[in-house]
């Protein structure tokens, strides 16, 4: 590990945060980030609910959200395991880096810290997932318990209250998958480190780019911003 090494981890993580903070839901800048929009149609969609007193189009709803947290969640435990093997094979990936031209040579000690920091960084993705998934459980349960609309007349205020919990619910789950989702993205910029700190800089660099393209000048968000103006 070199003094570049160490620059462009501190980057890497400086750029990670910052990104999360600027798209948090709750943040109120002048133009608004595509999850807070979502997050907004997920209250829409379950005060909707109340309205209804057939479900079966928000369990379904909710059994997608749950289907794609698993597929992540099972994906993220096959790269670790993928990582755990990188590390057994350590002298064959080093004699690989060693016939190819302008490779950092990092040596040995420093291969195998960069591959523990990947697989802390699809372990973080799983547990991040894997709590995501839960949640998106509780929210199902939640939902099951918003009153049927005979009930909802008669006490209007504890059927808002529930379908409040069931969004609160819903969007920390949203975001918890969000951050495992991100986690995956960044994780093609850190494998830039394995070939240098500068190509490890540019390439977190350019994801990052790109998912501050997606969250607040894509065209989904446009779609979105277009209904809420």
């Amino acid at each position: 590990m070199t003094i570049e090494d160490y620059i462009a981890l501190c980057i890497f993580i400086l750029l990670w945060g910052s990104f999360n903070w600027a798209t948090d839901g709750r943040r109120n800048f002048k133009r608004v980030s595509l999850t807070r929009l979502m997050n907004e149609n997920r209250a829409r969609w379950i005060r909707n609910s109340l309205n209804r007193d057939l479900k079966m189009i928000d369990t379904q709803i909710i059994a997608g959200l749950q289907a794609g947290t698993a597929f992540f969640a099972s994906t993220t435990i096959f790269a670790l395991g993928g990582c755990f093997a990188l590390l057994g094979a350590t002298e064959q990936v080093q004699m690989i880096f060693n016939d190819l031209p302008q490779i950092f040579r990092g040596g040995r000690a420093g291969f195998e810290l960069k591959v523990g920091g990947l697989t802390c960084l699809f372990g973080y993705s799983f547990f991040k997932f894997g709590w995501s998934y839960r949640l998106f459980n509780y929210c199902s349960i939640l939902m099951g318990g918003i009153p049927m609309t005979a009930d909802m007349t008669r006490d209007r205020q504890t059927a808002e209250r529930a379908a409040e919990r069931a969004i609160r619910m819903n969007i920390l789950a949203a975001k918890h998958f969000n951050a495992g989702l991100r986690a995956i993205f960044l994780s093609i910029g850190y494998l830039g480190w394995f070939i240098s700190p500068y190509v490890f800089i540019v390439l977190t660099s350019f994801v990052i780019f790109v998912l501050t393209r997606r969250q607040f000048f894509s065209e989904a968000r446009d779609a979105l911003i277009a209904d809420v103006q």
